[in-house]
C-alpha cells in the first residue's frame, strides 16, 4: 500500500471529507489510519498530502515542509475571515488611494524573508482552551489577545495585477460560496454581500493582484492579503487561494477523486 497520496482538494470539501470519500471510494483504505499534512480552508484549493498507516507517525516531519501557493487578491473590500466566506465589514467599495502597481513591488519585497503575523481570527489556533475562532464567533475577541507567530517567505512575486467588475467578482463569490456545507453562516454572510452589491455600481472596476508564494508552514494566505488591504488603506481579501506543492510533492502529480 502507497505511503504517501497526493490529492487534489476541490473549492468546499474540507480535508476530513476528501479523506472520508478516499475510503467510500476504495475499500483498501476502510480500516487504515489516514492523516494529512496542513489544513486548507474551506474556499482554498488544491494539494492535499495524505499519510497512510504508519507513515502518520512521520506527521511532524511532513507539516514542517514549506508550502507554496497562487492565490489572488481584491482590493477595497473587508470581510472578518479576510475571503468571500466571511462577513463584509464596509458597505461601500473603497478604491485604492495610492497607485496599486507601486505598492504590490515594495510589499512583495518587504515580506520575504522572516516576519511576525498575527493568526487570522478565524483559525483554530488555540487560546485560552478554544480556537480563536470559537472567539470571533461569540464576539469574545476582545476578551483575549491574538497571539502572533514567526513565519519565513522564501519566494514571493507578483505575476499579475488586473481589473474586475462588481458583477464578475458576484459570480466568482456565489459559485465558491454555494459549495460550503456545514454552519459557516451561509444566510447572514449572503446578505451582507447582497447588501453591498445593491450598493455598488455593477460596472465599477475593481483591482486584483495575483501571486506565486513558497512559505514556511503555518503561513495564512489570507492574513497576508489583510496584511496588504491595512497597509493600503483600503481593504483587501482573498477571492482565490490555491496550493501548488508540499515541500518537494507537486499539484502536478495530485489524483482528483472528485469531480
Amino acid at each position: 500500500m502507497q505511503k504517501i497520496i497526493a490529492l487534489y482538494k476541490p473549492i468546499g470539501k474540507t480535508p476530513f471529507e476528501m479523506i472520508n470519500h478516499l475510503r467510500a471510494t476504495d475499500p483498501d483504505f476502510k480500516k487504515v489510519k489516514i492523516g494529512y499534512a496542513g489544513r486548507l480552508d474551506p474556499l482554498a484549493h488544491g494539494f492535499l498530502l495524505l499519510m497512510i498507516g504508519e507513515e502518520t507517525k512521520k506527521r511532524i516531519n511532513y507539516l514542517s515542509l514549506p508550502k507554496s501557493y497562487e492565490f489572488t487578491v481584491c482590493f477595497g473590500l473587508r470581510t472578518d475571515t479576510y475571503d468571500t466566506l466571511g462577513l463584509v465589514q464596509n458597505q461601500t467599495i473603497q478604491q485604492p488611494g495610492n497607485d496599486v502597481n507601486i505598492f504590490v513591488k515594495k510589499f512583495v519585497k518587504n515580506y520575504k524573508g522572516k516576519i511576525i503575523m498575527n493568526y487570522p481570527p478565524y483559525s483554530s489556533k488555540p487560546v485560552n482552551g478554544k480556537p480563536l475562532f470559537w472567539w470571533a464567533r461569540n464576539n469574545k475577541l476582545k476578551e483575549i489577545v491574538i497571539p502572533k507567530h514567526e513565519i519565513e517567505i522564501f519566494e514571493f512575486h507578483c505575476s499579475a495585477i488586473d481589473d474586475m467588475t462588481i458583477t464578475t467578482l458576484k459570480q466568482k463569490i456565489n459559485a465558491s460560496n454555494n459549495t460550503i456545507q456545514g454552519d459557516f453562516r451561509q444566510k447572514e454572510i449572503e446578505k451582507r454581500w447582497d447588501q453591498l452589491f445593491s450598493n455598488t455600481d455593477h460596472n465599477l472596476g475593481l483591482k486584483t493582484a495575483t501571486f506565486s508564494i513558497t512559505c514556511s508552514s503555518g503561513t495564512y494566505i489570507r492574513e497576508l492579503a489583510n496584511a496588504m488591504g491595512q497597509e493600503l488603506g483600503c481593504g483587501a481579501i482573498a477571492i482565490d487561494i490555491l496550493r501548488t506543492a508540499v515541500g518537494k510533492f507537486s499539484i502536478k502529480k495530485a489524483v482528483h477523486i472528485i469531480a
